[in-house]
């Protein structure tokens, strides 16, 4: 992992959620966690000893209001962007979104787009998934991929509908999911249940610790908490990482169409 910003957390939290994302192969999945129309919004914040606490970006994640069609099944159109703001565009400016058609019935991924632009990286893919056949067609090659298989974005909408309640604390979690014409198998920690303090209210949460890649950017396995609501919703609250250079947060500061109450919140910030 050779960049961190706003939206990159973004999606390790995706990774953290991921679960077994590809074992509900082809079984329909009772959905009460999200609803077309849901928009979440994130604050990313970087921290170091030269800096201090700085906001670096906005990332959002939306679910389109309007049911989509992919060869005759009806699909969730799930939409992530994350953008700089302020100064950080002046020297690491970024502008990523990522799309996912869901099937409405398995929620497993039906095609994945990917439009990364940070700093003088750019990357752009398409992945079409034939669950049928076992393959993932992309810009750049055509691979086997085993029934069910999931993107990062399918994989943690997916994993929303998961009863966490059968996770222990302590139970290391495996997770897999494709992106960039590869298939990553990794694993997650559950840590147990905590109270989170954000801007926007006190939540009763579950606390995760995904395992990524060591390197440039993290220098041990397990780097990052990730908050969920502990209710249906299981909304990401928030992410914190340290990393080599510092640490960055991602803060849920904006929600809206969710599927159901969100009994989680003991009290609203005023």
């Amino acid at each position: 992992m050779r960049r961190i910003s706003g939206f990159t957390v973004l999606l390790l939290i995706n990774h953290c959620l991921a679960l077994t994302g590809f074992s509900q192969s082809f079984m329909a999945v009772k959905n009460v966690a999200f609803i077309r129309g849901e928009k979440l919004k994130f604050r990313a914040y970087y921290d170091s000893y030269v800096t201090g606490p700085v906001t670096a970006g906005i990332a959002t994640l939306e679910v389109d209001a309007t049911t989509k069609q992919v060869d005759g099944r009806s699909a969730y159109h799930i939409i992530g962007e994350g953008h700089s703001k302020g100064a950080f565009n002046w020297f690491y400016k970024v502008a990523d979104r990522f799309e996912s058609f869901i099937d409405e019935e398995y929620l497993i991924s039906w095609s994945f787009l990917r439009r990364t632009h940070e700093g003088n990286y750019n990357y752009s893919d398409d992945i079409k998934f034939n669950q049928y056949s076992g393959s993932a067609l992309s810009t750049r090659a055509n691979k086997k991929i085993p029934p069910g298989t999931q993107d990062i974005l399918s994989a943690f909408f997916y994993a929303r509908t998961i009863d966490m309640s059968k996770v222990a604390p302590g139970q290391n979690i495996p997770i897999n999911f494709y992106l960039d014409d590869s298939l990553y198998v990794s694993q997650i920690q559950f840590a147990g249940k905590e109270v989170v303090i954000t801007d926007l209210g006190t939540f009763r949460c579950l606390r995760f610790k995904p395992m990524v890649a060591t390197g440039k950017v993290f220098s041990q396995p397990y780097p990052m908490d990730v908050w969920i609501t502990d209710d249906n919703n299981h909304l990401p609250i928030l992410a914190r990482s340290e990393v080599i250079v510092g640490s960055v947060k991602l803060e849920l500061i904006e929600f809206s169409g969710l599927a159901g109450p969100l009994t989680s919140q003991v009290n609203r910030k005023k």
